[in-house]
């Protein structure tokens, strides 16, 4: 019942979807049954397909301890939507999978979910303003020059250019490092670093690069407060203040100071519950959906944890500056929620943990299209994010430190082009403070009088000493 690792790439839902197929059609022990008096072989209850399935899936690298029986039941409504199974009567297409002693049995052939097509486009290559690039608009064929006369000195002048003995001139237009180049560096090199950590020869099948904002990313590391939280420019876009405060009376629980209400029993229950129907609500899940491809891909990593939190920390930093907030805000609660032994059961039929994952796995990833893993994936994520959150969304310094050098380069560069003299000046060369400051010739050390002077003597008793 060996499930193997299904690493980062692309289409890795649909794999993970092909490789528990497979397993469980393989491995799914299937024996004679008996069914208002008629006997049917190879087949199997419900019940005994939600007990396999459920051990299967949570010993499993891929989806963890974490999974839950009511998530295997959903999974098997799939398969029988699908057609991976079918009822002993050959029924299928219809979410109607309970956990009962009903019959089932395998068709001849379970369908395997297709790899997507999608229509391949070039990736694009961040090209950097070169020194003698004309601006848009302008060619070297439409630069002005004054009608010459033509005389012997000027006739030689061309024919030498002609002939290749001296270069022809050229119009040299010196370009400024704007605000948009910057924000191309930190784009490129944000996701040349993902791609790294991902080991993939190319981002193409996993994240739509022109998606991505880069003033997303400026604003994810720059714009923060002391505990890391962004801050949004627009104020418009932050929780509403209810919400706020439902969040910080549960993760500060019992002291509530931000509510004024009288508290009555079962009173920490609706205050969850009104924190869970905003988030449910949500028109796209905290982590977008242009990044749920991205975000699943990573969950291939988490057997290297340290590499898993670098990949999800760049991850993040792509999420526009109000969902990485309420992502920040949320994750914090639910992270003190559960490490709160005050806490009454906010539940009679989970634990604390459980309950967490399971309510607020959906509002923080899930794909626009229908995706039949992307239940027990969301919950494999969130499980993760609990434990590490306050390393996932810290801005990851070395890549920050990295883009700043050469941003800085850069910058010098323009510096040292557009004002040679003036450079040279500010940051001479070697060779240059040589000719400015010639070394000067080492002074012989002076001789000390008392190294001329006899050793020291012991003393020695004369004649005016006597007694």
């Amino acid at each position: 019942m060996e499930h193997r690792i299904v690493g980062p790439g692309p289409y890795r839902a649909t794999r993970l979807w092909n490789e528990t197929v497979e397993i469980f059609r393989a491995k799914m022990p299937l024996r004679k049954h008996r069914c208002r008096f008629k006997s049917y072989e190879h087949c199997f209850t419900a019940a005994e397909a939600v007990d396999w399935l459920h051990e299967l899936l949570r010993c499993s690298q891929n989806f963890g301890p974490e999974v839950t029986r009511k998530q295997t039941v959903q999974l098997l409504k799939k398969f029988l939507k699908n057609h991976v199974i079918e009822d002993i009567k050959g029924k299928w297409g219809q979410e109607d999978f309970e956990d009962n002693r009903h019959l089932y049995r395998f068709p001849p052939s379970s369908p395997l979910k297709p790899y997507p097509k999608k229509p391949p486009y070039q990736k694009d290559v961040i090209k950097f303003p070169e020194w003698n690039d004309p601006p848009p608009g302008i060619s070297q064929e439409n630069i002005p020059v004054r009608p010459v006369v033509m005389n012997s000195e000027m006739w030689y002048k061309r024919h030498s250019i002609a002939i290749g003995e001296v270069p022809a001139c050229r119009l040299v237009h010196r370009r400024q490092l704007t605000e948009a180049n910057v924000e191309e560096i930190w784009k490129s090199m944000t996701l040349s670093y993902l791609q790294k950590i991902l080991g993939l020869d190319s981002l193409e099948e996993v994240l739509d690069i022109k998606l991505v904002n880069s003033k997303f990313i400026i604003h994810n590391v720059y714009s923060v407060s002391k505990q890391g939280v962004v801050i949004l420019d627009d104020k418009s876009k932050e929780l509403p203040h209810w919400v706020l405060s439902a969040m910080k009376c549960l993760a500060n629980w019992p002291n509530c100071s931000d509510l004024k209400q009288p508290m009555y029993l079962g009173f920490e229950k609706d205050v969850f519950k009104t924190i869970a129907d905003y988030y449910g609500h949500l028109k796209e899940p905290l982590l977008t959906f242009h990044l749920f491809d991205a975000f699943v891909s990573v969950l291939g990593l988490l057997q290297k944890e340290k590499v898993a939190v670098e990949a999800f920390q760049i991850c993040c930093l792509l999420l526009p500056p109000e969902n990485r907030r309420k992502l920040q805000l949320l994750m914090r609660m639910m992270a003190r929620i559960c490490l709160n032994k005050e806490m009454p059961p906010l539940c009679d039929g989970f634990g604390t943990r459980t309950l967490m994952v399971q309510t607020f796995s959906r509002c923080i990833l899930c794909s626009k299209d229908e995706v039949d893993l992307d239940e027990l994936l969301a919950a494999r994520l969130v499980t993760f994010l609990m434990d590490n959150y306050q390393e996932i969304l810290k801005v990851p310094l070395a890549l920050q430190t990295s883009i700043e050098e050469r941003v800085a380069h850069l910058r010098r560069v323009q510096f040292q082009k557009s004002y040679p003299e003036v450079y040279q000046e500010r940051f001479p060369t070697p060779e240059s403070e040589a000719l400015l400051f010639p070394e000067k010739p080492k002074p012989k050390p002076q001789l000390l009088m008392w190294a001329l002077k006899k050793p020291f003597q012991p003393f020695q008793r004369t004649r005016s000493f006597r007694m």
